[in-house]
């Protein structure tokens, strides 16, 4: 890799996680997911070529803004689990947190534990004064995550024309 496009992208660990920077190897399990119905439900299932261009922008996230998303793996194993991001969108000044855990993990408080982690990066390490999550109506496990990490309901709007509801902390 040419050094002058090297970033540094943080690793965070949790008792029993590591987040860490997206690598190649990782996109098979990530394109897996997004291909499943019951995985991407509130997401909306993505083809290999989406899966690849949404994984790209997840990395680049952190050439442009400094933030982005972060494989989740198991610190025991190894194993990938899921992906959580600290980033921001292009029209926003509020970085947002979003989670996924792969269908293998789910009911295991993974996004619970690398979610609040990203929160205390988020507050702690990039002082932002505010962390938004935006969950579409129906995503129950989410909605939980989003509470359990101590966010509340903020509003209904609206996300790719489709109706989602935000979830607010304030540092």
């Amino acid at each position: 890799m040419n050094p002058a496009f090297a970033i540094s992208v943080p690793r965070l660990q949790t008792e029993r996680l590591m987040l860490r920077e997206y690598r190649r190897h990782d996109f098979d399990l990530f394109a897996d997911h997004l291909a499943k119905p019951e995985s991407s439900a509130h997401l909306g299932s993505a083809d290999r070529q989406t899966a690849w261009r949404i994984f790209s922008s997840h990395a680049g996230l952190w050439v442009l803004h400094g933030a982005g998303w972060w494989a989740v793996e198991d610190r025991q194993t190894g194993q990938l689990v899921g992906n959580v991001g600290a980033f921001f969108r292009e029209q926003s000044t509020v970085m947002e947190l979003g989670w996924n855990t792969y269908r293998a993990f789910w009911g295991k408080g993974i996004a619970n534990e690398a979610a609040t982690a990203v929160l205390n990066y988020a507050f702690e390490v990039r002082r932002e004064s505010k962390v938004r999550a935006l969950i579409t109506s129906g995503n129950e496990s989410s909605r939980r995550v989003a509470e359990r990490v101590g966010m509340t309901y903020e509003m209904e709007t609206e996300l790719n024309g489709k109706a989602v509801n935000s979830y607010i902390r304030e540092r």
